[in-house]
């Protein structure tokens, strides 16, 4: 009886555990499901939001305007879900995102479309002003965000609809230089609202919009220095349906051109209402009135089949080498250049040996009295050699006697003749030398004493 019930025991275990098995498979399909499943339940209504099915998000449909700014954020929270969360406490989803977006199929985004992610723990933005050309052509931009930490990454596609517009493009245009900010600072919702009102609050339109944010950068500016908190400055161009303002028009009046040549602030009246916020730099501001550009037409050449002209059947060169004579090169490269040296050679050493004068013949051309002279005074320097060589004494003559004072006798020398004194200090002389003799000091007349 024993043996039976641990049989039946064992059998109810494994029945369990397989109901178990096959309990937690079908949980998983369920929670891989559930987000399709909400997909396919939800209305028209709520067809922009995007749910995530694995490992890429759906289609996003935007609808710009074409010469209107475009801006569209890339924010991190949006591709957080898709990668494991931050392990170091303190900072939860925390992983440093970057971004790269392209067009469809190419490596590179449309040329009216731009890019700005300052760092990996910011969100980027895309930014442009469409064109007309654009209009009723889908433009997808592949946007694939990296995780820098784990090396995951997560894609998406950004259908941007070009709409066209009646008030495109608006007559009146004006682009400001702003100094104190950076371009995504300037493309923030709120800060391009607050411009954007002080410059309808100036100019007074029934029509505003902004057409184009640029980087100063992309201008040819410089990198700020990272000191006073600079900035790299923007350019934001807007357009308008009424003509420009008084104050817009005072930066063109005389006084505040020459100002502003001489690197000066120019004096405008509306500038306050823009310093609390926006530094302007007036001297930049450019003021477009597109109905008085002359539109300028050009033809585009026409391309040609692409075939080229016939010109009859290609002859190629033969493959034999004709033979050739080669002395007529030796000759001119070396034969003529060797008898030219050999002239010049001869010519020097005939100027050099035959036209020689002689000591004779410079010596009876040159008068008597010069020849005196130099004989003069070249015995006179070879007699001063020798007495500077064969000197006695390493005192000076003129303040020491050459005789001894008592006997009368010569004093010796004080060094061997073959010692060269001249090289010698007089000082080093005089306490060196071991031959130096005393000269004894004269005695007053009197008696002597031994």
């Amino acid at each position: 009886m024993v043996a039976v019930g641990v049989v039946v025991w064992l059998y109810v275990a494994c029945m369990a555990h397989s109901s178990d098995v096959k309990h937690g498979v079908v949980s998983r399909v369920e929670r891989q499901m559930q987000p399709l499943l909400e997909y396919k339940h939800r209305s028209p209504l709520q067809t922009d939001v995007v749910t995530i099915l694995s490992r890429s998000h759906g289609d996003r449909n935007v609808y710009p305007s074409a010469g209107v700014l475009f801006v569209h954020v890339l924010e991190r929270e949006y591709f957080k879900g898709e990668f494991a969360p931050y392990i170091k406490a303190g900072d939860s989803s925390n992983d440093p995102i970057t971004f790269n977006t392209n067009l469809k199929g190419f490596p590179d985004r449309p040329g009216w479309l731009r890019y700005i992610q300052r760092t990996p723990h910011s969100d980027g933005v895309l930014y442009g002003s469409p064109t007309a050309e654009q209009v009723g052509k889908p433009t997808v931009i592949e946007i694939t965000a990296y995780n820098r930490r784990t090396f995951e990454t997560a894609r998406n596609n950004l259908v941007i609809n070009i709409m066209a517009t009646e008030e495109f493009p608006l007559p009146y245009q004006a682009e400001f230089y702003i100094r104190n900010m950076n371009v995504e600072e300037m493309l923030a919702s709120e800060v391009l609202g607050d411009f954007l009102g002080a410059v309808k609050n100036v100019w007074q339109p029934e029509r505003l919009n902004a057409i184009n944010i640029t980087s100063a950068l992309d201008r040819g500016g410089r990198v700020p220095l990272p000191i006073n908190n600079l900035k790299e400055g923007v350019y934001v161009m807007v357009g308008a349906d009424v003509p420009f303002s008084s104050c817009l028009r005072e930066v063109e009046t005389p006084q505040n051109q020459l100002r502003c040549s001489q690197e000066m602030e120019p004096a405008i009246s509306c500038d306050k209402k823009f310093r609390a916020q926006f530094n302007i730099d007036w001297c930049k501001i450019n003021l477009v009135d597109i109905t008085k550009v002359v539109p300028v037409y050009w033809e585009r050449p026409h391309p040609g089949p692409g075939v080229l002209p016939d010109i009859g059947v290609y002859d190629p060169p033969s493959e034999t080498l004709l033979s050739r004579d080669y002395f007529s090169d030796f000759v001119v490269t070396l034969a003529v250049p060797s008898a030219v040296a050999l002239v010049l050679f001869a010519v020097l050493g005939y100027a050099m040996c035959c036209r020689r004068e002689g000591v004779e013949k410079r010596n009876m051309q040159t008068p008597d009295i010069q020849l005196v002279h130099h004989s003069s005074i070249q015995k006179s320097s070879k007699e001063l050699r020798s007495m500077s060589k064969n000197r006695e004494i390493s005192w000076p003559l003129s303040t020491l006697p050459v005789f001894h004072p008592v006997s009368g006798e010569v004093v010796p020398p004080l060094h061997p003749d073959n010692y060269e004194t001249t090289s010698t200090p007089l000082m080093q002389t005089q306490t060196n030398l071991q031959n130096q003799v005393q000269i004894p000091q004269q005695q007053p007349p009197g008696k002597w004493y031994s």
